[in-house]
């Protein structure tokens, strides 16, 4: 036949280009991206939700000032406690700064004051903070401690 081409396949020639792998790179590169970027966002997320707070309803800044205010209120009731041991009695704030028995000058810490309330040898040190503004959102929790060096949130 004349004019017509015959082409047959032999054994070193195949029929599937080579180009195929060269296209799929690029793709599975962007998969292997986006399944790190998933997995990463996952850890980053439910870390966030398993993070400690202090108080519920609290801003993670208003948290730590609730922190110092903790520690601010076992460090006067450690003092109280001490100065009942020597004295006795149970003694003011301005009584235990002023004696050297509390290192701690301050009165107040971000709006919180602190007052000790003496019945006898038993004691009870209060933190409060004025109320917030209605509609903010913010709470503010009244703490206390007494002898058993137990923080407390009363209402």
């Amino acid at each position: 036949m004349p004019g017509v081409v015959i082409k047959r396949n032999t054994a070193t020639e195949t029929i599937e280009s080579q180009g195929t792998t060269r296209h799929n790179y690029p793709m599975r590169a962007l998969a292997g991206l986006l399944v790190f970027v998933a997995v990463a966002f996952g850890i980053y997320y439910f870390y966030l939700k398993k993070m400690p707070s202090t108080d519920q309803g609290t801003a993670p800044t208003q948290a730590i000032s609730l922190t110092g205010v903790r520690g601010d209120l076992l460090q006067i009731a450690q003092a109280e406690r001490g100065n009942i041991a020597l004295n006795s009695k149970c003694a003011t704030l301005d009584e235990l700064i002023s004696s050297g028995a509390l290192t701690v000058s301050r009165r107040e810490r971000d709006g919180y004051t602190y007052e000790v309330s003496c019945s006898g040898n038993d004691f009870q040190v209060i933190a409060q903070h004025p109320a917030a503004a209605p509609g903010s959102g913010i709470r503010y929790p009244k703490l206390t401690v007494d002898a058993t060096m137990q923080v407390q949130e009363v209402q």
